[in-house]
């Protein structure tokens, strides 16, 4: 049964507001990647120094997801969507005025970290529009806005090329600026069927103490692998393809750019099995085939065949692990959506920030990235272990409640 603020049908045009809103904010958050080895060629930047410039944008997005997403569920999406996108030009303006100082960079780019903070502001604004049959769907469609970072891959290499990197920023900032005036303008939320108390603004964070912690904790882990997994790989791919395989800076960022397109397509797929066949299923999949591609390019990188096969392949694991995680979070906490996807967003912000840094540390240490693609193996095999874990938990519950109440009839 809906609830008074899901319809069966959903609401098109809060989900359409939404997704640009969201993919706009990305466009700018994803900009350090593409421009990185232009940003590296003209400051004269190390690789560890590159890591570090692409990735600060990641580390405030992924913080800022908790409050926001708080802050989401206390005052509604409108308004916390507009305040944030009334934000973004602000550094964009400053790192269009100041990339020629590398302090600046980090400085406007820590602060364009905000933009990343928007995902976890857009799902329970969409999520509340939609019944639980059609939340998976939904939140997936939401998430393709994700492929802001394939239009940043696609655009700003060859707009920097053309004019100069100071024109990347003002485009960007301008575009920001007038979907902040279109949401206010056309955004709605949804009606409440409750009002919340003043002091509740955080209660949804108590499902991270307590008996029944671990699941939310688990999908701040599965959030780390999937949505971090294609941050870090979108992020460096760049990097790796201009270093090891001397491609030209439009051609890395366009190959970037079709690895952000395929997760991008998959994401909505995942959410749409997910409705179907059950969210953990998707996210065994997506832990297993990422978890040997990364081994596969932990041996073939320099390779540009198996490396191209590998990536690609990994970009559809990826996005479909990206659009089931989504799907438990409003079934496993629906009435605090905003708060628990703040804090598994940060997570897998935090997946973004990490890699590429530990990349640059071990490329620059070993002289090779294999290191850092046998790490990111790991981290798909501990998340799978916790699936099949919690999946037993959940299993051993409910066949607990099956003897009780068999218990209580037998009395």
């Amino acid at each position: 049964m809906s609830t008074p603020d899901q319809s069966s049908k959903g609401n098109p045009r809060a989900l359409a507001l939404g997704t640009a809103a969201f993919g706009v904010c990305f466009i700018a958050w994803a900009l350090l990647g593409p421009l990185g080895p232009d940003l590296q060629e003209q400051l004269g930047l190390s690789d560890t120094q590159l890591s570090l410039t692409v990735a600060v944008p990641v580390l405030l997005g992924s913080l800022m997801r908790v409050p926001l997403g708080a802050m989401t569920d206390r005052y509604g999406g409108r308004i916390v969507f507009t305040a944030l996108l009334s934000f973004v030009p602000l550094p964009l303006v400053g790192l269009a005025l100041f990339n020629d100082s590398w302090t600046a960079v980090l400085i406007f780019g820590f602060l364009l970290g905000f933009a990343g903070a928007s995902f976890a502001i857009g799902i329970p604004f969409v999520n509340k529009w939609y019944p639980p049959s059609r939340q998976g769907f939904a939140l997936g469609i939401y998430g393709m806005s994700m492929g802001g970072t394939v239009i940043a891959g696609l655009t700003a290499p060859k707009i920097a090329d053309a004019t100069s990197i100071d024109v990347v920023f003002w485009i960007t900032a301008g575009l920001v600026a007038v979907m902040a005036v279109t949401f206010a303008i056309m955004a709605r939320d949804a009606p409440r069927a409750d009002a919340r108390p003043a002091g509740a603004m955080f209660a949804g964070l108590r499902a991270f103490r307590g008996s029944g912690a671990a699941r939310a904790w688990a999908l701040t882990l599965f959030y780390f692998m999937v949505f971090g997994g294609f941050v870090a790989m979108f992020l460096y791919l760049p990097k790796l393809l201009v270093g090891v395989h001397d491609l030209t800076k439009p051609d890395a960022g366009a190959r970037a750019a079709g690895f952000a397109l395929l997760a991008v397509i998959a994401r909505p797929i995942g959410g749409w099995l997910s409705d179907r066949i059950g969210a953990r299923t998707v996210l065994f999949a997506s832990f297993v085939g990422t978890g040997g591609l990364a081994l596969v390019l932990a041996a073939f990188y320099d390779q540009m065949v198996p490396l191209t096969i590998a990536c690609l392949t990994m970009a559809i694991f990826l996005g479909l692990g990206t659009g089931a995680v989504f799907k438990l979070v409003p079934e496993w906490y629906p009435d605090s959506v905003g708060a628990v996807t703040g804090v598994v967003g940060a997570a897998g912000g935090l997946g973004g920030f990490f890699p590429p840094l530990i990349m640059g540390v071990v490329k620059s240490e070993t002289g090779s990235y294999a290191l850092g693609f046998i790490l990111m193996a790991v981290v798909a095999a501990i998340s799978l272990f916790v699936l099949l874990a919690i999946g037993r938990v959940g299993r051993g519950r409910e066949a607990g409640v099956g003897e009780r109440d068999r218990a209580m009839v037998a009395s």
